[in-house]
């Protein structure tokens, strides 16, 4: 439906947000690929909160919906830099995975946050045995 969408060229852009979640605002996640699947130019835009005057972020694990609502409507104000950056399309040798994490380095040297190279879903679940195991063993090659 995205491809179909972008050859369309009276339609409008679409609006996707890659990481799939929001975090705490200091680092950008893995981007789901999907999106860096079906060609065309991506307009990468890198978003970060100032949380002097309110927190952005609702941790879900932590508050509920009510509470986060709450704390927002209550808040001094919700400010945000938003930085629109320079269009950006797939290289020819590159596949998906790789275009997305050009996309995502440009975004979080925009913003000032660093690069996580796993996604969302490590914030609500456990990290998988296997996982924790494959870094155990390029630690200790590196030892």
């Amino acid at each position: 439906r995205i491809r179909e969408h972008i050859a369309d060229k009276t339609k409008l852009p679409i609006l996707i947000f890659p990481e799939g979640t929001c975090i705490n605002n200091t680092s950008v996640m893995m981007f789901k690929k999907g999106s860096f699947e079906v060609g065309g130019t991506i307009h990468p835009v890198a978003i970060k909160y100032d949380p002097r005057f309110g927190d952005a972020f609702w941790n879900s694990t932590k508050y509920s919906m009510m509470t986060y609502v709450f704390n927002m409507m209550t808040s001094w104000a919700i400010v945000c830099n938003v930085w629109y950056l320079p269009p950006m399309v797939k290289e020819e040798e590159e596949d998906a995975v790789h275009f997305a994490n050009r996309v995502k380095a440009v975004i979080a040297a925009q913003g000032g946050m660093s690069v996580l190279p796993w996604d969302g879903g490590l914030k609500r679940k456990k990290v998988k045995e296997s996982f924790k195991e494959e870094q155990q063993k390029k630690y200790c090659q590196i030892v």
